[in-house]
């Protein structure tokens, strides 16, 4: 995280071509784990169905950093002159000063697996490494993973449909995060107007996202509340692409979009991630889910052009084609769930399997149950 402010804030300070592709290639590298390692240590602390209200809160920061940020760089924009720094460099310096004082405060005060935290009592510790190991297992690792471990992962055909359902969302998520102010600015608002009417779509999509994750944990549901919100995004995608001539109704749209997009994605991201029992499963569904899923990323770059301006059919079509990418991923890792828990309530029960080599399997334990 730290070093993720390092980089943000050199961008502020750069003056040719070269030194902005090197800081935004840091950028990218520093964050890279960032996000699957924080999704792998939440889902260590909580059991599966109370980790979707943890995922989303902690997913949809990003949300209201997008509204925070809006309403920044409408202030900092402002600084033009000062120092001798445009206003758009004050903002990418002053952001990045602030990410890495924050970095300084959770090195010390982010806490590891419930077993190792200098917090808890020992009770403590037992009370809550045994309620997640009731639910799947022992919360902290094991052994260390070896490459037979990442291997064996990936023999799991579920694993791989988790990444699509990830990557499917990330192409119109992205989308939407890069150009909704260029969008909002072709409805003829000056730069300061623009920001300001990007904020709300964000404080909406937070907003929504929270009420669905607090259904989602009570009803113990993930596969419908997923594809809720990604039929909530097509719909906003789907008046952007038809609709030209009502700024108002476009406008709404985005809120449709930013509201199912960034409801979907935490959701997702939790569903397949609590339901990978053992840490070796975890950490590297984890990381394969999110690390493949950026790559839509570099789609969502070229999705979005200049030359599309105002109506940005073709991106539009993109986003709506893979949001129902993620639709049909979801139905067959929702199926691919359904089929194993029934498959697994009509075997016998195994007396002779250890603790430990039901832990060692994670959830392919036959008594391991998926969450639908």
């Amino acid at each position: 995280m730290g070093l993720f402010g390092f980089a943000t804030a050199m961008q502020g300070v750069v003056n040719n071509y070269g030194g902005l592709l090197a800081t935004r290639f840091f950028l990218g590298v520093f964050e890279t784990g960032m996000f699957p390692g924080c999704f792998y240590l939440i889902g260590m602390w909580y059991r599966r169905h109370e980790a979707q209200k943890r995922y989303s809160f902690f997913f949809n920061s990003t949300t209201l950093a997008g509204a925070f940020a809006g309403l920044l760089a409408a202030a900092i924009g402002k600084m033009e002159g000062v120092g001798g720094y445009e206003g758009w460099r004050w903002i990418f310096i002053l952001e990045g000063c602030f990410t890495i004082l924050v970095s300084f405060f959770f090195f010390f005060l982010l806490p590891d697996f419930p077993e190792e935290s200098k917090w808890l009592s020992p009770d403590e510790k037992a009370y809550v490494a045994a309620r997640l190991r009731a639910d799947q297992g022992r919360s902290a690792r094991e052994r260390p993973i070896t490459l037979k471990d990442v291997a064996n992962v990936f023999k799991d055909y579920k694993v791989l449909v988790g990444g699509f359902m990830y990557f499917g969302l990330i192409v119109p998520a992205y989308g939407y995060a890069y150009f909704a102010p260029s969008i909002i600015k072709t409805y003829n608002y000056d730069a300061i107007e623009t920001q300001l009417h990007s904020v709300p779509p964000w404080a909406a999509a937070f907003g929504f996202s929270m009420l669905m994750a607090f259904l989602s944990d009570f009803t113990k549901m993930r596969m419908p509340f997923a594809i809720f919100a990604i039929c909530v995004a097509i719909t906003g995608f789907g008046i952007l692409i038809s609709v030209h001539d009502n700024t108002q109704l476009q406008y709404a749209a985005l809120f449709l979009v930013a509201m199912g997009a960034y409801t979907a994605m935490p959701i997702i991201v939790c569903w397949f991630n609590m339901n990978l029992g053992g840490h070796h499963r975890r950490a590297v569904g984890s990381a394969w889910q999110v690390g493949f899923g950026n790559i839509g990323g570099i789609i969502a770059v070229f999705a979005f052009l200049e030359k599309d301006a105002p109506k940005y059919i073709p991106g539009y079509s993109i986003s709506i084609s893979f949001t129902i990418l993620s639709i049909l991923a979801c139905i067959v890792y929702g199926i691919g769930c359904w089929t194993a828990n029934k498959r697994r309530a009509k075997q016998p029960v195994d007396l002779g399997m250890t603790e430990t080599e039901k832990t060692e399997m994670g959830d392919l334990n036959p008594e391991y149950r998926y969450l639908l």
